[in-house]
């Protein structure tokens, strides 16, 4: 037991045990044909949802299982070892649900939160546009006052880029401009949005190196919702929205470390196993060495993970992102790299097989290579 292992509760322990028992068994084995079909991982969210995971992230109060970052971390990991697609899916959601969670109201909680932790109501993230992406301040989408039959409300246009899950989506949290200039920080608001608006238009899927596509290119056109569908406060949505991208990303540094240790684990099985010219392929230190840097690499990644998640336990959402925002983007940094190099490794271990669709870690490569 590690000095961090003891901060775990005995149902978090339990739930990690289920979650690393369910990816070997149930999600490895559709991981393959689900790349290949490219359908969304209804059935794996589904099952997920059954076992806590979609509201991990939540407290008790609204539905969640209230579970720490620490045993969140090691969680996301788990699933990340069975299957991407279903970690990718599962990452996007926490990003639409911590939003609302970190600010809405109680009663815009109450709404959505309950739901979207059994996996009824499934999360998308608008905040890229088509001409604007980390100069999120120039967005072009605007949302101006406007009542309708009576009831007072917000009418939104734009577009957005990105937005994942969104052909499986619910709600679409969509920024808008609701005052200010061009390059203001103040003056964006974050809408909730039903994804089945006819406002809403999917005008194209944006296929990437990764993965099937679930990123479209979107249109807003005359969306109209009531005056209570945003969270926060109006003209204040940009910077509550890059407080909860850093639970994000500690989630996607935890995705990559999973896949990563599963690349490694894979090698060493199949270096033991393999024997051309009649000796094992783990007796060549050139197939050893390699594969040891690699695994003292991810012991390192594991402990700094375990401990920005330790920390992040200790403060709020506002503290994190003055405090070790620097701490979550290490983390998230190395993990992407560090896995795309097992996978990379895994795929030289495994010959051409290793290279073939056979074998996950081409998968892995392209989609874990941010």
């Amino acid at each position: 037991m590690s000095d961090y292992d003891h901060l775990l509760s005995e149902p978090e322990r339990d739930l990690l045990f289920m979650l690393q028992r369910f990816a070997a068994d149930e999600l490895m084995p559709r991981a393959a044909a689900t790349d290949e079909s490219g359908e969304f991982v209804h059935a794996q969210l589904a099952d997920l949802a059954a076992l806590g995971m979609m509201g991990a992230n939540l407290p008790e109060r609204w539905g969640g299982a209230d579970i720490s970052a620490h045993a969140l971390f090691e969680a996301v990991a788990a699933v990340a070892g069975g299957c991407g697609s279903t970690v990718s899916a599962l990452t996007a959601h926490y990003l639409a649900t911590d939003s609302i969670l970190i600010g809405a109201d109680d009663d815009l909680r109450a709404r959505i939160l309950p739901d979207a932790a059994e996996g009824k109501l499934l999360g998308a993230f608008g905040l890229t546009e088509p001409n604007h992406g980390s100069d999120a301040t120039w967005m072009e989408t605007r949302a101006v006052r406007q009542d309708k039959d009576g009831q007072p409300g917000w009418l939104i246009n734009g577009a957005k880029m990105w937005t994942t899950g969104m052909h499986a989506a619910s709600h679409l949290m969509c920024f808008a401009r609701t005052s200010g200039k061009d390059g203001d920080a103040t003056g964006i608001t974050c809408f909730i949005v039903p994804a089945n608006d006819p406002g809403i238009k999917i005008e194209e899927w944006l296929w990437t190196f990764n993965m099937p596509t679930d990123h479209p290119r979107l249109s807003i056109t005359n969306v109209w919702v009531p005056e209570d569908s945003y969270w926060g406060r109006i003209d204040h949505g940009l910077g509550l929205g890059q407080s909860f991208v850093h639970q994000n990303r500690i989630r996607q540094a935890a995705s990559s470390l999973g896949a990563a240790i599963y690349c490694i684990n894979e090698s060493v099985k199949y270096a033991r196993q393999r024997k051309p010219f009649g000796k094992p392929l783990a007796t060549n230190q050139g197939i050893q060495f390699p594969l040891v840097e690699l695994q003292t690499q991810c012991e390192m990644l594991r402990w700094l993970i375990r401990h920005t998640a330790w920390q992040m336990d200790q403060m709020d959402h506002k503290t994190v992102e003055k405090e070790i925002s620097d701490k979550v983007s290490m983390c998230n940094y190395w993990g992407n790299r560090l896995c795309c190099e097992a996978a990379d490794r895994a795929m030289q271990v495994h010959g051409g097989m290793g290279y073939s669709r056979h074998k996950p870690f081409e998968h892995i490569y392209r989609h874990h290579r941010r």
